[in-house]
């Protein structure tokens, strides 16, 4: 009678640590498993002090750019390759500073042919190359394309 209420009786917080210290170092697995995770933990939480990473280097943000109308002409100026260095686009009839996206958009970038012109043509026909020098019309765009406009505008807003 006296063995089963020792039995009811939980462990003690002792016993249940000295129970799980003896389960993860008599098994060689879990003492890798335990090594991996504590490297893991150091690596997330160590300080960085930016030797061994290669660091990217931030700009400052530039100031807001004031609203205004340009022309396709103005709008070549803010292709990313001024002293200024911002990246401006439009896209249905909308002008977008994209500078943020500066390695997209900007000299070298993926879509670099979108910066200081109209994209809304070749956005509307998913091609890079569909970028116009001059006023486009858009009229012969399909209401697919011309629905897809508006989703790269809202995506820009």
């Amino acid at each position: 009678m006296a063995e089963e209420a020792q039995d009811a009786v939980p462990p003690s917080d002792d016993s249940l640590l000295s129970s799980l210290l003896t389960e993860i170092f008599t098994s060689p697995i879990n003492i890798v498993l335990l090594a991996v995770c504590v490297v893991l933990i150091y690596k997330i939480f160590r300080p960085s002090d930016g030797s061994g990473a290669a660091s990217v280097s931030v700009e400052p943000p530039m100031p807001k750019m004031k609203r205004q109308d340009l022309t396709l002409e103005q709008l070549k100026q803010y292709d990313g390759t001024g002293e200024h260095g911002r990246v401006c686009m439009a896209v249905n009839g909308k002008i977008f500073d994209v500078t943020r996206g500066k390695n997209f958009y900007g000299p070298g970038g993926p879509y670099a042919a979108f910066a200081g012109h109209d994209a809304t043509r070749a956005l509307a026909t998913f091609s890079v190359s569909d970028v116009k020098e001059e006023y486009d019309d858009l009229g012969d765009l399909s209401s697919e394309q011309m629905d897809s406009v508006r989703e790269w505008e809202m995506q820009f807003t």
